[in-house]
């Protein structure tokens, strides 16, 4: 097959879930001999044509120059240059900025949307953007040839709001079993007395909730927040906790082998994102067998099952703090850890897409 994936901002990884996926499942395809591309923006810092066997396409991205609105010129790019290659496939990675232009790809191939997360419910975004968002997932759902949902959750709303079958199939991770108690160091704090959150600092991620949760609970133990904090709702947060020296803000890490050693040496992993499918920080989370709190929604427990603590208010989230301990619940780790080797395994996952497309090509 000759494949192409747009809706990215490219390989390797640098930025995010579908980054981190389309760097994953194109080399996997390379290696099984399908000919496969994905688009890079000209500003990803690497420059080089080929990756791991995968063809990389640079094309023109406007974003750094005028913002969102460049999201749509560089999708444009990459869908006017996937018109000259003849792709068998097409992977579409979300529909944000690109479903606008879902009438100009190539005919000849096939375009296979990745329907991401409810992104229109993202509480960023202002209601006319929202209003915005949800037609073009309607144009996503309208103009794709097939759909991919990453999650239960996704693919029953697909049905229930489109009455349009997806195709499920999970986000992927790697187990991970080397730690390496030396990367502590450099964060001052040491193996399981301390509690992490990862996520992009935005409000329906459920960071000041968590915060609030440890204020309440008095607990000297350091809480590590990982993400970038250079926004107008990091900075928010940053200056409301400002006098809390246990509450320490990392900034964005993309180094999986130090996220890896911080996951697992950690007593508590808050994971409060309620907008999405099945999310790579979470599975990734279960990867490094962290013990998980999450915030209580079909998403989150769509993966977890019962293997896991949940919250749904700063008081829930005190009273976790204060009496729950890792070393006292190792098999909810071990039951996710098994999920992961079991049922999120970027090899499985990965096979999975490819006899999709293979499907979608023996029906045209």
């Amino acid at each position: 097959m000759k494949i192409g994936i747009l809706g990215t901002r490219g390989i390797p990884n640098y930025y995010g879930g579908f980054e981190q996926f389309a760097e994953y499942f194109a080399t996997y395809a390379a290696s099984q001999k399908h000919e496969v591309f994905v688009y890079n923006s000209h500003k990803h810092p690497f420059k080089e044509k080929k990756f791991k066997g995968v063809s990389i396409i640079h094309c023109y991205d406007p974003e750094y120059l005028i913002g969102t609105a460049g999201q749509y010129i560089y999708d444009l790019n990459c869908i006017l240059d996937s018109r000259k290659r003849n792709f068998d496939i097409i992977l579409q990675l979300g529909y944000t900025s690109s479903s606008v232009w879902f009438n100009i790809h190539p005919k000849n191939a096939i375009v296979i949307t990745n329907m991401d997360g409810l992104e229109w419910k993202r509480t960023k975004y202002s209601k006319p953007i929202q209003k915005l968002l949800l037609w073009a997932e309607k144009l996503a759902v309208q103009k794709s040839n097939a759909l991919i949902s990453d999650s239960i959750g996704i693919q029953n709303y697909i049905q229930q709001k489109y009455k349009t079958d997806s195709e499920y199939i999970a986000y992927g991770a790697y187990g991970f079993n080397e730690p390496k108690e030396h990367v502590l160091k450099q964060f001052n704090v040491v193996p399981y007395k301390y509690n992490m959150i990862m996520a992009r600092l935005e409000p329906e991620n459920n960071i000041e909730m968590v915060l609030d949760g440890v204020v309440l609970s008095n607990d000297k133990q350091s809480i590590l927040v990982i993400g970038n904090y250079n926004t107008k709702f990091g900075s928010y947060l940053k200056n409301k906790f400002k006098n809390f020296n246990t509450i320490k803000f990392i900034g964005a890490l993309y180094d999986i082998e130090i996220l890896n050693n911080l996951r697992y040496f950690s007593n508590l992993y808050f994971h409060g994102h309620t907008v999405g499918g099945t999310n790579p920080s979470l599975l990734e989370a279960m990867a490094s067998q962290a013990l998980i709190v999450a915030h209580e929604n079909e998403f989150n427990k769509g993966v977890l099952q019962e293997n896991a603590f949940y919250f749904s208010n700063p008081e829930e989230i005190k009273n976790i703090v204060n009496t729950v301990k890792k070393n006292d619940n190792l098999q909810f780790v071990q039951n996710n850890f098994n999920a992961i080797k079991n049922d999120f395994n970027w090899n499985k996952i990965n096979e999975q897409y490819l006899l999709y497309f293979k499907k979608c090509l023996d029906k045209r």
